[in-house]
């Protein structure tokens, strides 16, 4: 399987009021085609610092980073513009691009139609569920093709409920456009039900404490709401737990 990422040996320094200040320190890890890859860490640790730096917003102090093909990059907020309909709204990375030709309109018509916003496509962002408005952002990302899509704590925002019901759209969408996915999030029950593999980070300046591989016996039915009863489930779910507690104990 080819890879879509590489982080060769990645440090990252920032500097504030009281000085320079390390952030992540010596990462290294790979990212497959097809492979969706959840990074866990403490507070503070620069989890969204390696999104940034894959995203190319910030450059690296030291190190390497490869990518092999284009970025989309959807935050937690769907920053949606209130003032659009749906329509637009997802169009608007193409405009900006200046991409917008037929088989660009036709492939956003095709995603649209495909999950269920073809019907609300002239509605505005304020007449949607949060759920809905989730779904529109994912699908302007997808819009541009990126190779590698980057997920920032998106379903943070959401009340239990709809967060679940979210995930199993955005896992449904992500598997069927075949996307390299890389997810950020604090959830360790919705990076196992969602991730092939997940990175635990530890405290600041974070460095690799684990990487976990996930093997669920209901992986096969893609769904992380059933994923969730998988006897091993628990297992990772303690284990996880414990390294990000023990980092957390270090803080304190």
């Amino acid at each position: 399987m080819s890879k879509v990422l590489e982080f060769k040996n990645v440090s990252m320094h920032f500097c504030d009021q009281k000085g320079e200040f390390e952030v992540l320190k010596d990462i290294s890890f790979s990212v497959d085609e097809g492979e969706i890859v959840a990074i866990l860490g403490p507070s503070g640790s620069g989890k969204t610092t390696i999104l940034n730096l894959i995203a190319g917003l910030i450059t690296p102090t030291d190190g390497e980073i490869i990518t092999y093909g284009s970025i989309g990059y959807m935050f937690q907020r769907d920053h949606l513009f209130e003032w659009k309909n749906i329509y637009d709204n997802v169009l608007l990375g193409l405009v900006l691009q200046k991409n917008v030709n037929k088989e660009t309109i036709a492939e956003v018509e095709r995603m649209l139609k495909i999950y269920g916003l073809w019907d609300f496509r002239n509605h505005y962002p304020s007449q949607l569920s949060g759920g809905m408005r989730q779904r529109v952002a994912l699908i302007r990302t997808l819009a541009i093709t990126p190779k590698i899509l980057l997920l920032d704590e998106p379903f943070a925002s959401l009340d239990y409920q709809t967060k679940i019901i979210v995930i199993e759209d955005v896992y449904k969408i992500i598997k069927q456009e075949k996307k390299s996915t890389i997810l950020v999030t604090h959830d360790i029950a919705e990076a196992i039900s969602i991730a092939d593999r997940i990175i635990v980070l530890t405290k600041r300046p974070a460095q690799i404490k684990s990487i976990h591989p996930i093997k669920l016996s209901t992986s096969h039915e893609q769904s992380p709401l059933k994923n969730r009863k998988a006897v091993e489930f628990k297992d990772y779910f303690d284990v996880i737990w414990r390294e990000l507690n023990d980092e957390q104990k270090e803080l304190r």
